[in-house]
């Protein structure tokens, strides 16, 4: 029952759940990403390098027969791939870059001096008051001397 339990307090942890969860949206948002990339950006990029689909780019090293399938290398679906890999990275690099000017614009920040409270003011004028008379005796005796 240790095993367990040590397993369940480890998958409990506020740092495994935030990656658990940071996994799922990423992959979500890659597939958003490859369709980006397939369906938006590759069409028009194909139409100006007259009309190529670079999914259907490749290199056929043998051609196929009637009980074998060709092999080709399919290497416009790694240009694609390599594109959304690009995407990728620079979104990523984008949100951090942004996350780290907001932490650093809260870090710059000083907070504000809480303003005194009832008390302190009071306390303030009665050491204003006191100062006050100390120097008025100091005066009266300094004027009679």
């Amino acid at each position: 029952m240790s095993f367990l339990s040590d397993f369940k307090q480890f998958a409990m942890r506020g740092n495994v759940v935030d990656m658990a969860v940071g996994i799922i949206i990423g992959a979500a948002f890659g597939k958003i990403v490859s369709s980006l990339v397939a369906d938006v950006l590759m069409p028009p990029i194909g139409l100006l390098l007259s009309g190529v689909n670079f999914a259907d780019l490749s290199i056929t090293l043998k051609q196929a027969t009637e009980t074998e399938p060709a092999v080709m290398i399919n290497y416009g679906k790694f240009i694609q791939t390599v594109v959304d890999f690009l995407i990728i990275a620079f979104s990523i690099f984008a949100i951090i870059r942004m996350m780290s000017k907001l932490e650093r614009k809260k870090k710059e920040v000083p907070a504000a001096a809480p303003a005194p409270s009832k008390e302190e003011l009071l306390l303030t004028d009665i050491r204003d008051l006191l100062q006050r008379q100390n120097q008025e005796i100091i005066e009266k005796r300094d004027s009679k001397q």
